[in-house]
């Protein structure tokens, strides 16, 4: 089966420092993709380079067939491939259900229709209750849950999650896991960004590892947290005695 995305030898410089080494990895329709490694890794610098932010030193990036390598954010995202960030941007003076409608806006300029688009992504998001509250006046657990309805907003194929789970308590957590699983239910594709091990080991179909901007390795779950290297590098010894005994 064909790939629906590809990343195909990307490398990433900023002057001497190199960002992402010859990294590759693909992800099919219908699937949970999880980026881990410590901080420093590469993983939203490839992000970056996935969405148009940076355009990489060399590599491609291939969209259902189609080569976006460097080509401006908001075309990606018009393809069909949307991120959230790390650092959360709610509009703050617009309200939740206002919020979501920004992404509809991609795709249409019929204000009517965008508020059909947002009532569903906040129905499905489990948003609805909140529709009417200001972005300011959120908790950080719903901000983090209007940025990914916002950019479900945006009708992607692939949905890209940097990060959407710091900072939440466990039961928050459990929640945006729940979203995540879904999500893939409907058939959308995601590419998450997370350190929270106990949360992407149950959601992720597969997991790549990046260490010092490289790949260190890719594969099932359980068979990356038993990797020595990614042991190593990575998870430490408690974490890996842990997995054993679950």
């Amino acid at each position: 089966m064909k790939p629906l995305l590809e990343i195909k030898n990307i490398t990433m410089k900023f002057g001497s420092l190199v960002a992402n080494e010859d990294v590759s990895f693909t992800i099919h329709e219908n699937e949970i993709v999880s980026l881990i490694g410590p901080n420093g890794a590469g993983k939203t610098t490839l992000f970056n380079c996935i969405t148009g932010f940076y355009k990489p030193y060399c590599g491609n990036v291939i969209f259902d067939g189609k080569d976006i390598t460097g080509m401006a954010p908001h075309k990606i995202c018009r393809l069909g491939v949307t991120r959230t960030f790390q650092i959360v941007k709610t509009l703050n003076e617009m309200t939740v259900k206002e919020n979501v409608m920004t992404g509809a806006f991609l795709h249409t300029n019929n204000r009517k229709k965008a508020e059909e688009i947002a009532e569903e992504i906040l129905d499905i998001t489990g948003l609805t209750p909140k529709k009417d509250v200001l972005g300011a006046n959120l908790t950080i657990a719903d901000r983090k849950r209007v940025e990914i309805a916002r950019a479900l907003a945006t009708n992607p194929r692939i949905l890209m999650l940097d990060e959407c789970m710091a900072g939440l308590n466990q039961t928050e957590i459990k929640d945006v896991m729940s979203l995540c699983l879904k999500l893939k239910e409907k058939g959308l594709s995601l590419l998450i960004v997370e350190h929270i091990m106990e949360a992407i080991m149950p959601i992720s179909d597969n997991i790549v590892v990046l260490n010092a901007g490289k790949k260190i390795t890719e594969g099932p779950p359980q068979e990356v947290v038993n990797n020595e290297e990614v042991i190593k590098a990575y998870l430490g010894e408690r974490y890996h005695a842990k997995s054993k005994k679950s």
